[in-house]
């Protein structure tokens, strides 16, 4: 019998509790969850990767389970408005896969390496995929039966909601909850966790214990004295404010990320309500000043809404394993959600431990391999949001000024790369060549920098060769309009699934 003991709720206490018991009910494992009465969920991430799919189809929970209970909605990607001053290029859209990829991806990489080489030829990414334009309408991903070509996508959600819809699911699956606050960590002469004392003199042991406690990260970093990797020098932001709005009969299907004076505001659609919040730099910003920037992007500046206010710790810990304790959520580290990675690196940290600690026999021998591959993660994420920055043109404020003039720890993974794209190289190839594709895949790159417009401009270009210009793009648009015809309203999808639920 091997007991574990999850200290901290939230989403990603809840979500470990259930990969854990989906991994080892069987082997007689016993997990218990502590969770405080008085720390609520911070709820900033309310947006999720395809990951979330995957989690939620590994426990066989459907959708029309969980989407209900946590106003959830359908995500095809991400748009970003406003971080480039490149005419035509002030917005873009960061969709997530599909299998009509294969027949578009090809134009477009075709095009933008064309374009690279100064060819005359459409490059924007929102031209090429299905889901840019299923989300430009408002349409469901969710292909019909008598569609044979499926779109990955993501999901918005009430992140309160969905921590309570996942403890719910955890205690059926046999995880025992316990609420109570932790007064003393207790250690035994190796340095290991040994216990948990309560305020009311309760004594928790186990034999291993996750840390879900969120920035506080009481046992990886208060009591294990785990160090931590900041991310500041490139990741300026530090700060947010977070409010809701009302959402009108339309649903979309993305997150829109908007670059402000200081930052970023997301907006968020659930079924109820949209989540609005503004990522940005304490150093140049004030939180009044965010506050009614915010407000006045939103048209309520007078209205008597309330707002949150967070701080957040960007970085990670040098180890998210130590000694018979892992850290997992805000605890082992975050990065600004720009891209909504926060539970993508849940999981993914969850899932690899289990494999490590079942295929090590229930031992450390992998912990160092375990370490690697995750902080390895992070910092690819990171690389990632770090050339949202690099490549915006905004110089508007001091805030871009600076994100402009920082060069302070930009990887030199992310300098070749940058140094390959600008010399009109093969990316895809040189993407395989540094081993980032696992972090994210060749499209992605090629629509962040395209999208950007990190090309050359209309005076920089030259009629195309008949070569680089055969592809027929009219037929290219007329096929994603057919493609699009076969997906739903995506309000009336959702409604659609909750009224067959309910029957």
């Amino acid at each position: 019998m091997k007991k574990i003991v999850i200290v901290g709720g939230g989403t990603a206490g809840w979500m470990s509790a259930l990969i854990m018991a989906r991994q080892w009910n069987a082997r007689g494992f016993q997990i218990e969850l502590l969770e405080s009465p008085e720390i609520g969920i911070i709820g900033v991430g309310e947006g999720s990767t395809p990951a979330l799919k995957v989690f939620f189809d590994s426990l066989e929970i459907t959708e029309a389970e969980w989407m209900p209970e946590c106003n959830a909605t359908y995500k095809c990607g991400i748009s970003f408005e406003n971080w480039s001053t490149r005419a035509g290029y002030e917005r873009y859209f960061h969709p997530f896969s599909s299998a009509l990829d294969r027949q578009t991806l090809p134009i477009f990489m075709h095009n933008v390496q064309a374009r690279l080489q100064g060819a005359d030829l459409p490059a924007h990414p929102d031209r090429f995929f299905v889901a840019s334009r299923i989300a430009r309408e408002c349409l469901s991903p969710v292909a019909p039966e008598n569609f044979p070509f499926e779109v990955h996508y993501g999901y918005h959600f009430d992140a309160v909601l969905l921590g309570q819809f996942l403890r719910k699911k955890a205690l059926e699956r046999g995880v025992v909850h316990r609420v109570c606050h932790i007064a003393q960590v207790q250690q035994d002469d190796a340095g290991n966790i040994a216990s948990l004392l309560t305020d009311t003199g309760e004594i928790h042991a186990a034999d291993f214990f996750v840390d879900c406690t969120g920035f506080a990260s009481l046992l990886l970093q208060k009591t294990l004295q785990t160090s931590f990797v900041s991310y500041s020098n490139n990741l300026l932001n530090d700060a947010a404010v977070a409010m809701p709005s009302a959402i009108g009969k339309k649903i979309p299907s993305e997150t829109v990320s908007a670059a402000l004076k200081h930052g970023w505001a997301w907006k968020i659609p659930l079924t109820n309500r949209y989540g609005n919040g503004y990522v940005y730099s304490s150093v140049f910003c004030s939180a009044d000043e965010a506050e009614h920037e915010l407000r006045e992007r939103l048209g309520l500046l007078d209205a008597d809404i309330p707002v949150r206010h967070l701080k957040m710790k960007i970085g990670r810990a040098q180890e998210h394993w130590v000694k018979n304790c892992l850290a997992v959520g805000l605890s082992q580290g975050f990065i600004e959600p720009l891209e909504a990675t926060a539970l993508f690196l849940v999981q993914q940290t969850v899932a690899v431990f289990a494999e490590d600690f079942t295929r090590g026999e229930f031992t450390d021998r992998y912990r160092h391999d375990f370490n690697k591959r995750i902080n390895s993660h992070f910092d690819g994420v990171r690389d990632y949001i770090v050339t949202h920055y690099k490549t915006s043109s905004r110089t508007d404020t001091d805030y871009w000024r600076a994100n402009t003039a920082n060069q302070q720890d930009v990887s030199a993974t992310m300098l070749e790369l940058y140094s390959s794209w600008f010399a009109g190289k093969d990316l895809a190839a040189e993407i395989q060549r540094l081993n980032i594709a696992h972090y994210y895949p060749v499209p992605s790159w090629y629509c962040i920098l395209a999208g950007m417009g990190i090309l050359p401009n209309a005076q920089q270009v030259r009629k195309p060769t008949a070569d680089e210009a055969r592809f027929d793009l009219p037929a290219l648009d007329n096929f994603l309009r057919r493609c699009a015809l076969n997906f739903s309203d995506h309000r009336a999808q959702l409604n659609n699934m909750a009224e067959q639920e309910i029957n």
